[in-house]
């Protein structure tokens, strides 16, 4: 055990003096005698990698303060944590909590941002006063981390339907907002894209028109296990789980190759000459889709393909809709049967159902981002996120 008697003889370029108390913890002299810096040595459990994490210098930190630290760092070890990355995101937070700004500060910094770009001085001030006039009074003093869906709308709500226009100009401002504060990593999501949501339909707004014929996502579990678990596990089938499980297209999944699979980070990443936006789209896998891959594994020196026909060419759309033709899946219109294509929908309905925000779901969907302004702050693609949504609806599935 170090003491301060032994702590306070440290020669200079001795070797570091190992604390007999906490695994890992020492004092590595200094260039002064007697004084030195705290170090704790680790293997990190989300890496697997070796780790040094300073907890200060002697004698200003002294030794059972020191010892105190360590035993914290390690306590965060033994749950299955990193504490360099927990002090890291603990400094962000401590941060972020005191440069938070609020919405009228992220509003006027947006706005001098995007200033330049406005083609007319009536369209400028507009933009800054309707701010000033319907969102700043309820809102303006608040952190941006702290505003949710229902502060929008409680703000838009004397508004939205005797001056519908100017409503909805005053939303995709504030949406504007809020994704200036996401590209500043004050927030994940703009929670502004849920506000339609909470509010009555305007006049003259069109329904949501169904182009696909979707099971309901309530009916998700009992298609999954009626259809997909029960009888021989066809290549049609595994495919068409894949494309459930990963809100993939009918193309993405049936052209799917192995060389697109990262086994290591439980990514596929599709090429962008195959994404329907032009740009490359990764997807984040959930363990029932590793699963379904690793079973299709051991063909992968048949073919190129994950899911091939039986000559080793790409599997035919039909392939994917037979399971649901042979077992009548009906879907959420009358009368028709469900297509593989409205399992997106599905996937859609229930994640704006469950609470995920609006932009994580299209995300996942690779959509495109109709606002210029909006697409233009958009830096990441929140794998992160996605992963966590997409193991959410693994897990639907597997019910």
């Amino acid at each position: 055990m170090l003491t301060d008697a032994a702590a306070r003889k440290l020669e200079p370029g001795s070797k570091p003096r190992q604390d007999g108390t906490v695994k890992g913890l020492q004092l590595i002299p200094s260039r002064t005698k007697g004084q030195g810096k705290w170090n704790l040595r680790f293997v990190s459990p989300v890496t697997g990698k070796r780790r040094d994490m300073g907890l200060g210098s002697y004698p200003e930190v002294s030794i059972a303060a020191a010892r105190r630290a360590a035993w914290e760092a390690r306590d965060v070890i033994a749950a299955g944590g990193d504490p360099l990355e927990a002090k890291r995101a603990a400094e962000m937070e401590r941060r972020l909590e005191t440069s938070m700004p609020s919405f009228e500060q992220a509003a006027r910094q947006a706005f001098a941002e995007l200033r330049p770009g406005f083609k007319n001085a009536k369209h400028t001030q507009q933009w800054i006063g309707t701010l000033e006039t319907y969102v700043f009074p309820k809102l303006g003093g608040r952190p941006v981390n702290e505003l949710r869906a229902s502060d929008f709308s409680d703000a838009l709500r004397p508004i939205w339907l005797s001056k519908p226009e100017t409503a909805s100009r005053i939303r995709q401002r504030c949406d504007s907002v809020m994704n200036w504060c996401v590209a500043q990593d004050y927030i994940v999501a703009s929670p502004v894209q849920n506000v339609d949501r909470l509010l009555p339909k305007q006049k003259g707004k069109r329904e949501r028109v169904q182009h696909h014929p979707a099971v309901p996502w309530r009916d998700i579990s009992a298609f999954a296990e009626r259809v997909l678990r029960t009888g021989k596990p066809t290549i049609g089938k595994l495919a068409l789980e894949f494309l459930i499980l990963t809100a993939a297209r009918s193309g993405e999944v049936r052209l799917m190759e192995w060389s697109e699979i990262d086994w290591d980070v439980a990514i596929w990443t599709i090429p962008k000459d195959r994404m329907k936006t032009g740009v490359a789209h990764r997807v984040p896998l959930s363990p029932r889709a590793i699963e379904i891959l690793s079973t299709r594994q051991p063909e992968e020196e048949f073919s190129p393909f994950v899911f091939p026909s039986r000559n080793g060419s790409p599997l035919s759309d039909m392939a994917l809709t037979k399971a649901l033709r042979d077992a009548q899946v009906q879907s959420d219109t009358p009368g028709r049967i469900a297509t593989a294509h409205g399992f997106r929908s599905s996937f859609r309905d229930w994640a704006s159902e469950n609470g995920y925000p609006r932009d994580i779901a299209e995300r996942a969907l690779a959509h495109t981002i109709a606002s210029a302004t909006e697409a233009a702050y958009h830096r990441t693609d929140l794998l992160d996120q996605r992963r966590e949504l997409m193991a959410a609806w693994g897990r639907l599935l597997q019910r």
